[in-house]
């Protein structure tokens, strides 16, 4: 008798470990779905991006796909069968139970892909990056020999290099200068940006150097820098305007790229097997010589062979070779990196076209 009344007592404790397992399920998947989410989309994101650079290197045409939701659902069920059958007394069949217990765990992800066509491409890929952006990026810290020869074309009707299609061409030394010059100045701390808002007017943009405690060299590049840019002796404020040449000798004129640029410019930077140059496939990067130019015109490394790379940062897989970033290039993999927050910043329509993760925790 007593075995008899302590069978549903077993039952019940193992019913409440089954349902407090599944009660629990969703909290746990938080700290997992958001990094192999976070991770799988990244890693993709590279290497379509390093997909389209290639691509763009052979005159094909580049093609993003963006992921616009991820729901991910969680299915899990259990149940518990009990059975019993107690005899009478002296009975030959004697007590007999039974316990079974089944689960079922369902995981059904849904991931939607949106070609990005139309007027979004047009305004993420092909419209000029405003020149505030630059100054935007160069407040925040990121060098300005990296920036300017990405994003800049030119600067009061100084040219940067092109090293690849019909336009080849070598840069303007002073485009160069010019660089060197206010790299100097930003490190030194003393240049800023603020934007001015005049009644009746649109917003404008202000780069301004400061005039109190700039060490000597810091003021004698300052002067060197003005010059260059055909700008206001002790000028310390400068409105920044997107075009070709300045109106005023008080303003930089800035003719930025677009990130289809971008990518054409850093495309002429991808290693080709010599076969397909050969072939018509593909045509010869311009090539500098080893000096200051050439420094700042290597943006990126991307490297190709038949063979799968070891140590890449991101690789992809294109007309039978591999094509690849190597992880132990930092230069390059700051480049990438560069390239994905322009991504990020010119990524037009807001925050309702973010990617949507939804995974029900209930």
């Amino acid at each position: 008798m007593k075995n008899m009344l302590r069978y549903p007592y077993v039952m019940a404790a193992v019913a409440v470990l089954i349902f407090t397992g599944c009660s629990n399920m969703g909290p746990k998947t938080v700290p997992r779905d958001r990094f192999d989410y976070n991770t799988a989309i990244s890693d993709s994101w590279k290497e379509q991006t390093l997909l389209n650079i290639v691509k763009l290197r052979y005159a094909d045409m580049p093609l993003f796909v963006e992921v616009a939701s991820v729901v991910s659902g969680y299915t899990l069920e259990g149940s518990v069968n009990l059975g019993g059958n107690v005899s009478d007394t002296g009975g030959v069949s004697g007590d007999l139970f039974s316990l079974g217990t089944s689960g079922k765990y369902t995981d059904r992800p849904t991931i939607t892909y949106a070609p990005i066509t139309g007027q979004k491409f047009n305004a993420s890929f092909m419209t000029p990056i405003p020149p505030r952006l630059v100054l935007f990026l160069m407040q925040s810290g990121w060098p300005i020999d990296v920036i300017f020869p990405l994003t800049v074309d030119a600067v009061n009707g100084m040219r940067s290099q092109i090293a690849g299609g019909t336009n080849q061409r070598a840069g303007d030394a002073d485009f160069y200068r010019v660089i060197a010059l206010l790299r100097k100045i930003q490190k030194s701390g003393a240049v800023g940006m603020k934007i001015l808002k005049e009644e009746g007017q649109d917003d404008s943009t202000v780069l301004f150097f400061y005039r109190q405690n700039i060490a000597p060299e810091i003021a004698a590049a300052l002067d060197d820098l003005r010059q260059v840019l055909g700008l206001q002796a002790g000028a310390g404020e400068m409105k920044v305007s997107y075009g070709f040449l300045p109106a005023t000798n008080r303003e930089i004129a800035m003719l930025t790229r677009s990130m289809m640029q971008i990518m054409i410019a850093l495309s002429t930077q991808v290693t080709v097997p010599p076969e397909h140059v050969a072939d018509g496939r593909t045509v010869a990067a311009l090539s500098s010589g080893k000096d200051f130019e050439a420094d700042l015109g290597q943006f990126i490394k991307i490297s190709s062979s038949p063979d799968k790379p070891e140590n890449a940062y991101t690789a992809v897989k294109y007309k039978a070779h591999w094509f690849w970033v190597d992880d132990r290039d930092f230069k390059s993999k700051r480049a990438f990196a560069f390239l994905m927050i322009l991504f990020s910043l010119t990524e037009s329509g807001g925050q309702k076209d973010l990617p949507l993760v939804t995974i029900p925790a209930g």
